[in-house]
């Protein structure tokens, strides 16, 4: 037993039930009643609650009006960045950075805790693969292994040590389990997969956040095969507890335990409470089932006072590793001047690194791209997106501020414009023409060299319950670069801000440059003209796959054949091959992959083999490329996937220099679950490739033996 669970278990042997109840207990309100139940020791955590001099006011109240002065544990969602935001997930894990990934969870942890938050709901780890479902843009893509990467480097970067050696800010991996599966991309709809899907897709990027040391998880609001899993032992005392030796605190996500009710799983409030409790939920958020019925359950049932120990035991602990009994207040210095005071210089450098490495160069016909301003003197911007500070930010940006924002006319304003004429007309709004909008993006275009059109989705069109039928552009937008193109030879570069894949075939069959920018936050402006300018050589690659048609959905590239894969391609009115494979991404420069080599073509069961591959840039540019590893167990005892990522290296390279790239392939990357969902490595033959993306690379051949 270590300190901290010895300390933790001293104090729960002192407290009241009432008292272990209180700890069970999370509001995300704080208005009169909730301030009483806080001086009454019956509230352990809120969310929801702003600036240091009211989180100082309400634990005050829990550290000095109760008998143990148990501080209060503040909560929030910190989801891509609290005052200096980050891309959004999808689009920061477009960068496949994952020291930038670390970096940008630490500045929000830092800018969070200043202000006394010391809990995030983040971060998301869902797979999914269906954009019509808005909560994509929290996703970090459709693959495991990249997800499980970025869950670690994102727990490592929230709980980094402040400056007392205390975790910065809890994190929490969410949502526990399968949420990402819901079915018709609606939220909070039912899931249902096998168990085999569960075990290989779902849930390895929990375990690898929970092994980086995760103090926190969250329950999620759907069900999973008939089992809501805010009430489900199976998940959440089988496997995360028991099986994976979890020691930190469960949390519900808003109300799932009271909403066990509407799933049809629990008979009344006070029947969610127990099944809650029962199923490892520790702590209740929001619903208020645990403050009014767990008395009164553990009188009926004294065995569940086990279960309430054991619950509060977890909560007392992420409380005492975060250092609140030492100080839990914050310092008040500093508020009042809050809203005058700027980004500090090394977060914005920060976000704009991240947001340009996050920008992903579809395609870029003709080499339109990058502008010169030599040629190209005069250049319109036009786009409902293009000098908006909110939307730029996208969802789950609380506490960002439009006027922090730089927008893509900002910096054409302070970057270009003393190099070349620039123009701004909107041209269309997100959802709605505009008078004479069309008319005045043409002319102004037909004026110019270049057109850069910035088109998109609002942040209201993604995030929790921003949900779609279609993941097109809006009409009104396809309209206005319709137009563009029909009634102008200006070239037309289209920059997406968007928060899904956006399934654009005419943008790909007519635009001269297609930029993918996701909602890029704070420096959107800085790092866009850097990408478009050449200052920074695009080198974003995609964590998705994007269809053609919102019909294909479900695609993602590492699918099962079938037993006919040479109809697999046979839909009558769409070629079944991605508008852009998962891994893809352009550059200013070229890349040659030349001898692959393995140091073995033939290993045991329990050994390992190196990869190499030589990677020359044959460009006229610095730049850099992600090269990605992909194999294929060709006869297994279950069926494998057509191609899997095992394994990515970014090297930035001069123009005419190589360099050669190593990967290993062992018992990690080689295993699979058999037929009982065992983990082994079996006998047999693998390809492999390591090339530019999932459709393309140099191909050599493994045996296991």
């Amino acid at each position: 037993m270590d300190k901290v669970e010895q300390r933790a278990k001293d104090l729960l042997a002192k407290m009241t039930l009432a008292e272990k109840i209180g700890q069970t207990v999370q509001y995300g309100r704080c208005e009169e009643r909730e301030h009483k139940l806080v001086a009454e020791g019956k509230i352990g955590s809120l969310l929801n609650v702003h600036g240091p001099k009211k989180i100082n006011e309400l634990q005050r109240l829990a550290v000095e009006e109760t008998r143990l002065g148990i501080p209060l544990l503040i909560g929030d969602d910190v989801i891509h960045g609290f005052r200096t935001i980050f891309p959004i997930p999808l689009g920061e894990a477009a960068s496949w950075d994952l020291e930038g990934m670390e970096k940008n969870a630490r500045i929000a942890a830092e800018e969070a805790a200043a202000e006394g938050i010391r809990w995030t709901f983040a971060p998301m780890v869902d797979i999914t693969r269906d954009p019509r479902w808005g909560r994509i843009a929290e996703s970090t893509g459709e693959d495991v292994y990249l997800s499980s990467l970025a869950a670690a480097a994102k727990v490592r970067g929230f709980q980094s040590p402040n400056e007392d050696g205390y975790p910065t800010v809890a994190a929490c991996v969410k949502h526990f389990a399968g949420y990402g599966w819901i079915e018709g991309g609606r939220d909070y709809d039912t899931t249902d997969m096998s168990e085999r899907t569960l075990r290989e897709t779902v849930l390895p990027p929990f375990e690898h956040g929970i092994r980086a040391g995760a103090l926190s998880v969250m329950s999620a609001f759907s069900e999973l095969n008939g089992v809501p899993a805010s009430g489900s032992r199976y998940l959440l005392r089988d496997i995360l507890k028991r099986e994976w030796g979890f020691d930190g605190m469960v949390v519900s996500d808003w109300e799932s335990i009271e909403e066990l009710i509407y799933h049809g799983y629990a008979e009344d409030r006070k029947d969610s409470a127990l099944k809650g409790l029962n199923a490892g939920v520790d702590m209740d958020m929001q619903s208020g089932v645990y403050l009014d019925h767990l008395e009164a359950l553990i009188q009926d049932n004294p065995e569940l006072l086990e279960l309430l120990d054991d619950a509060v035991l977890r909560i007392l602990q992420v409380k005492i590793r975060l250092g609140l009994f030492e100080n839990p207040y914050v310092s008040e210095e500093a508020e009042d001047s809050l809203k005058g005071q700027a980004i500090p210089a090394s977060h914005l450098a920060q976000a704009r690194d991240s947001a340009r490495k996050s920008i992903v160069l579809l395609q870029n016909n003709s080499g339109i791209l990058p502008l010169d301003t030599g040629k190209h003197q005069k250049l319109a911007l036009i786009g409902p997106l293009a000098d908006d500070r909110h939307n730029s930010m996208g969802c789950w940006a609380w506490k960002g501020r439009d006027e922090d924002v730089v927008t893509v006319w900002d910096a054409f304003q302070s970057e270009i414009a003393p190099k070349a004429e620039v123009f701004f007309e909107p041209g269309s709004g997100i959802l709605e023409e505009l008078d004479d909008g069309v008319e005045r993006a043409v002319k102004l275009a037909g004026q110019c060299d270049v057109a850069v059109v910035v088109v998109g989705e609002s942040e209201a069109m993604t995030g929790e319950h921003y949900n779609v039928t279609s993941i097109t552009l809006p009409p009104c937008q396809e309209r206005l670069i319709q137009e563009l193109k029909r009634q102008t030879d200006t070239p037309i570069v289209v920059v997406l801000m968007n928060g899904r894949p956006l399934a654009t075939p005419w943008l790909h069959e007519h635009a001269d440059a297609v930029v993918e920018a996701w909602h890029l936050g704070t420096a959107t402006g800085l790092a866009l003209v850097d990408v478009l300018t050449g200052a920074y050589n695009p080198s974003g690659r995609l964590p998705i796959t994007i269809p053609r048609a919102t019909g294909q959905i479900p695609m993602y590239y590492n699918r099962k054949n079938t037993g006919r894969p040479h109809l697999y391609e046979d839909y009558i009115d769409c070629d079944d091959d991605p508008l852009y494979p998962f891994g893809y991404g352009l550059s200013y420069t070229t890349f040659e992959y030349t001898d692959l080599q393995l140091e073995r073509h033939q290993i045991g069961r329990d050994e390992s083999a190196q990869v190499s591959v030589s990677i020359t840039n044959t460009g006229s540019r610095v730049g850099e490329e992600t090269a990605q590893l992909y194999i294929r167990d060709l006869v297994a005892s279950s069926t494998r996937p057509v191609k899997e990522l095992k394994g990515f290296r970014k090297v930035w390279l001069l123009p005419g220099e190589s360099c050669t790239v190593h990967f290993t392939l062992g018992r990690e990357e080689l295993g699979l679950l058999d037929e009982r969902l065992e983990f082994t490595v079996e006998p047999g033959k693998f390809h492999v490739w390591v090339g530019p993306h999932s459709e393309e690379g140099l191909q050599a051949e493994l045996a296991v033996v």
